[in-house]
Parts: structure tokens; sequence; C-alpha cells
């Protein structure tokens, strides 16, 4: 496995049975509560897992956050080398922008 790698690949879910698995967020299709959830996925195969649709809306939410919030320490150039952090600016504070009158368009002459 690639130590550099920081972001989970799948979100960790319970069997009825009390077994926890893991499973691939991005193929998940459908969630239903009926009344025990049943996780769908792309392909069709249904899991039944004792975690409420909360629960697995939350894990999908924390896994997708995590690749958005560590994104942006990649190299866009080879997408796996960390990028130096961004260093601290500081930026001019905003001021408003002078009004302007929009320009009335000119009369057709008949």
């Amino acid at each position: 496995m690639d130590s550099t790698r920081m972001v989970r690949s799948m979100i960790m879910l319970t069997r009825l049975s009390g077994k926890a698995f893991v499973l691939n967020a991005d193929l998940i299709e459908r969630i239903d509560a009926t009344p025990d959830t049943v996780v769908t996925l792309t392909d069709g195969t249904k899991y039944v897992v004792a975690d409420s649709m909360t629960q697995v809306i939350d894990a999908v939410r924390t896994y997708r956050s995590e690749i958005v919030a560590l994104s942006w320490q990649l190299d866009p150039s080879s997408g796996r080398t960390p990028a130096p952090a961004p260093a601290t600016t500081h930026l001019a504070p905003v001021a408003p922008l002078p009004s302007v009158e929009p320009e009335s368009a000119p009369e057709e002459e008949i």
C-alpha cells in the first residue's frame, strides 16, 4: 500500500450480524430505510446494514470531504507528490465598487 495515501478508499459499515465490513462509497447508488437500512450499489448489489441511513450518509460525506480537504496538497502535474503548503498572504481589504449607472439605450428614429 502506498504510504503517501492519506484518504480511506472505503467506508466501514456493520452487518445486521454485528460484523464490520468496508464498502466503496463511490459505488453507492441508493440508501433505503425499510425499516432496516439497505445500501444499493450501482451494479444492483444490496447490503442490509445495522447502521442508520444518517450514519451511512455521514460516513460517505466524511469520506468525500477528506478527499476535497486533502486535494490541495497534491501537485497537479504529477497527482501524487504533495505540493508545498501555501504561503500565508495578507490580502487587501475589500472595498465597495463605485456605483455605476446603467447606460440608457439610444432611442431609435422612426
